[in-house]
């Protein structure tokens, strides 16, 4: 048996950057960053690229960022993809990281790919966990069939063919590992406010060239979210199980009366109960309430994907036997119209 033990020298996280405030995902993918790069026993890296960014030390080192590299420039600022492009691929074939993270997000899903093919690393996108861990192979060889161990590879973990299954991928030889992974899915937590890494503040023109700004951004115009359900500590969600647009005004007024935000899955999206900026689940929004009562909601794992990690669960449902029964705190069997109003008016009581 041949072992193969990679050497982990850094671990990336490319930090968006929205008026010189980084972004919650790329907070989160810091966090995740460190218990890993704790565990391999590497550095954990930062790269903010962007302008004004005298204030992003500040923001990511009590993540336990050990180094953070700064390209400022105004022309870096808001974000085009080929400048992006250019810097990271240099910068990581100069450090040649063994990981490389970012946020599942409009920048993520263009930028990922674009230095991915460059570097000819491979990419998986949407992970829904990373973890460290070691791979088999089998080999032929000249002597005949031997095993070959990884050591210490990214488990970059998702789910597959429609959320059906969870599938588990390792990238043995190419590197960097890259993975995406969507906003919520892992927590944000600081780790010292104290910690202190190092400021490396690279110039921009060795990175990239004239062309490279061939396109700018002459104007943006930010459509500001209706609906806070990422941040909201109850949420009240309904599924194709509430019946219909009526039934579904049952949840906004238990959800008025909870201070709770009213969420969906996608078949309640898609029969045109609810707005699509309220869908939880793998293809929608995920959450971390501490309180979420699951309306109607038959529980497949696309959805449990988007809010399996909620303090305390609350399931009504006619069907006893529905799958989202088996993760959920309380269940109540019965019908949302019949169920609901008589929460709706428990509640009204005592508060009077």
């Amino acid at each position: 048996m041949e072992n193969k033990k990679i050497d982990m020298n850094s671990l990336f996280v490319y930090c968006e950057i929205h008026d010189g405030v980084v972004a919650d995902v790329s907070l989160e993918l810091l966090t995740k960053g460190r218990s890993l790069a704790t565990t391999l026993g590497c550095r954990l890296e930062a790269v903010a690229i962007g302008h004004q960014l005298s204030g992003i030390g500040a923001q990511v080192f009590p993540f336990g960022v050990d180094k953070l590299h700064l390209f400022d420039d105004i022309r870096l600022y808001p974000y085009t993809s080929l400048p992006h492009t250019a810097i990271l691929v240099k910068l990581f074939g100069e450090e040649k990281p063994q990981i490389a993270l970012m946020g599942a997000t409009c920048i993520g899903r263009d930028l990922g790919p674009r230095v991915s093919s460059a570097l000819g690393s491979g990419l998986t996108a949407d992970c829904t966990a990373l973890e460290i861990g070691d791979h088999e192979e089998k080999r032929k060889g000249e002597t005949g069939e031997h095993k070959v161990t990884y050591k210490n590879l990214l488990y970059q973990i998702r789910p597959a063919f429609g959320g059906n299954i969870v599938a588990t991928i390792v990238n043995p030889e190419c590197r960097p590992q890259m993975a995406t992974v969507r906003e919520g899915v892992m927590r944000k937590e600081i780790t010292d406010v104290r910690y202190k890494g190092e400021t490396i503040r690279h110039e921009v023109k060795d990175y990239v060239s004239d062309t490279d700004f061939a396109v700018s951004i002459i104007d943006r115009r930010i459509e500001q979210h209706k609906t806070n359900i990422k941040n909201a500590s109850i949420i009240v969600a309904g599924g194709f199980g509430v019946g219909s647009k009526e039934n579904f005004g049952l949840l906004y007024e238990l959800a008025a009366v909870t201070g709770a935000e009213v969420g969906g899955s996608r078949a309640a999206v898609d029969a045109g109960f609810t707005e699509h900026e309220r869908q939880i689940g793998q293809t929608g929004v995920t959450v971390r309430p501490k309180l979420y009562i699951a309306c109607g909601i038959s529980g497949q794992i696309q959805h449990i994907a988007g809010m399996s990690e909620s303090s305390l669960i609350i399931s009504i449902n006619n069907d006893p036997n529905a799958p989202i029964n088996a993760i959920a705190d309380y269940i109540i069997t019965g019908t949302i119209e019949d169920v609901v109003p008589k929460m709706i008016r428990s509640l009204l009581k005592t508060r009077r």
